[in-house]
């Protein structure tokens, strides 16, 4: 028995060695961990059980059968836990052929993924590879075919986060792409289709890896990637944070964890927050922060669309996703990345039974040639769409500015808020002040005295929260102290919220 089990431990030992010492060494000169310390980082202490940690390409092509066989083929998969709760990961190994998917690689990889859908638990796939393994040819291209597939069967059903610590290109970013978030890591990983060599001789364009796909073009930019994080140790202990706020799979409710601060608890300094002046801008993530449990929040693609706020939170210890205006960026306004931006996250947290909770300052949209050659009426319906397709409880808070087709979009109670609330400070009009009366009152144009008294006559009557509240679309004007009180007890009077909507295959966004 002793040469048998000092046979595995040999064996196991040369499997976790993965491409040798020398390719070890040369990953951490990069400044980046290796596949299996990630997901020792990544993962709780012990709880990681390795799948396939012997298996080997069978490739025989253009010198493969002479090359050296690795155990693991580049990619270590398995399943552990986070704060005791199950994941499912695999983690691409740089140092084996350079990460590069093959047929054997593939299949293990989609076998973590059928165990994740099978069992109900989120999939974490660290990449960090140079795509397809040529050598193989279509069988590499089949194995992408049959993760993309997974890729999409499990849309909606767990979450998929991907993690970008290094290299991520050709088909290889098409998987990232499906999957719910991701994130990367700054100046070490980048994804394109095609790398600046190729581009170079397509196009004749001279870019770097970084300039072509870093982690700031696709998270400023593109809007490819959800965040960034200065290297792999801090990337890995903030997904540990964000699986936190995670529930495992669509069914089975967000998560509770224990909570030090009071749902009743008023916040007098929100009183102060919105200006007198009605075009003075003002942070909305304090008012985020003061509703929050504890001031956690998780915010999703920070870098993007800076107009429009998104990410997650707690409130009474169970999962919150929040959506604001950001006064601080363009007034808060909606243009076309920030309806796109906030449309997906609205349609993560649906599908995941997250509610949400939307503090509305907006003005309306950004007009210009520039917004409505780029799309921004699909792009504003896009917004629309997930918010009158939300079946989640939908907790609303006007602080300020509510103008135009912006009121509407953002979670207002004709498209399916289910509480509506206003602060004495909000506006609620078609437009503001001054330029309803230009249009209404042109005729007295030229009278700045006339202007200005039929300015404040209306603001007086429609800009008052009131006129909404009278016609039932604003449930309640409330102190701005109380607001996360409000919002705590909303939150528990819809945790029973149903919602039987019409039998279909699927809807029809407007993509």
């Amino acid at each position: 028995m002793k040469p048998i089990l000092d046979e595995l431990e040999q064996r196991r030992a040369g499997a976790r060695l993965g491409g040798g010492e020398k390719r070890i060494a040369a990953q951490h000169t990069r400044g980046k961990l290796t596949a299996r310390e990630r997901l020792e980082l990544l993962l709780d202490t012990g709880s990681f059980e390795e799948f396939d940690t012997f298996v080997q390409h069978r490739c025989t092509d253009f010198g493969m059968d002479k090359a050296e066989k690795i155990p693991g083929d580049g990619v270590v998969t398995g399943w552990g836990t986070v704060n005791g709760r199950k994941v499912f990961v695999f983690a691409k190994d740089f140092t084996v052929f350079g990460g590069s998917l093959s047929e054997a690689h593939a299949a293990k990889i989609t076998k973590i993924q059928d165990l994740a859908l099978k069992t109900r638990a989120p999939i974490i796939g660290l990449f960090d590879a140079g795509g397809a393994r040529i050598q193989e040819g279509v069988a590499a291209l089949g194995g992408y075919g049959e993760v993309f597939r997974r890729n999409v069967l499990a849309s909606g059903v767990i979450p998929q986060i991907s993690v970008i610590m290094g290299p991520c290109a050709g088909g290889d970013v098409y998987s990232p792409a499906m999957t719910d978030f991701i994130f990367m890591v700054r100046d070490t990983s980048y994804m394109f289709v095609t790398g600046p060599e190729v581009v170079k001789t397509v196009t004749n364009e001279s870019v770097t890896a970084e300039e072509l796909g870093g982690a700031k073009v696709h998270t400023t930019k593109s809007s490819v990637a959800d965040g960034a994080f200065e290297n792999d140790v801090e990337c890995l202990l903030q997904m540990r944070r964000l699986i936190d706020f995670l529930p495992a799979c669509n069914q089975s409710g967000v998560p509770v964890w224990p909570s030090f601060d009071d749902g009743e608890r008023l916040d007098p300094s929100l009183d102060t927050l919105v200006p007198e002046h009605p075009n003075k801008p003002y942070d909305m993530k304090e008012l985020i922060s003061k509703v929050a449990d504890e001031g956690d929040f998780f915010e999703i693609q920070q870098g993007f669309a800076g107009n429009i706020l998104t990410g997650f939170g707690r409130v009474e210890g169970r999962t919150v996703g929040f959506v604001a205006n950001q006064p601080m960026v363009l007034a808060g306004v909606l243009d076309a990345d920030a309806s796109r931006k906030a449309a997906r996250f609205v349609r993560f947290c649906d599908a995941f039974e997250i509610p949400i909770v939307t503090f509305v300052d907006v003005p309306g949209f950004l007009p210009g040639t520039a917004q409505e050659y780029g799309g921004l009426i699909k792009h504003g319906a896009k917004l629309l769409f997930a918010y009158a397709q939300a079946t989640v409880p939908l907790v609303t808070v006007i602080t300020r500015k509510a103008f135009g087709g912006a009121y509407d979009v953002m979670a207002s109670k004709h498209i399916g808020g289910d509480v509506n609330y206003a602060w004495p400070t909000a506006q609620i009009a078609v437009m503001g002040a001054k330029g309803a009366v230009e249009i209404i009152f042109r005729a007295d144009i030229d009278d700045p005295e006339k202007i200005a008294a039929r300015t404040r006559e209306y603001e007086q009557r429609f800009l008052s929260p009131f006129v909404a509240a009278e016609r039932g679309y604003i449930d309640e004007v409330i102190t701005p102290r109380s607001t996360r009180k409000r919002i705590a007890r909303a939150l528990a009077m819809l945790a029973s919220k149903k919602v039987e909507a019409p039998l279909k295959k699927h809807d029809n966004l407007p993509l």
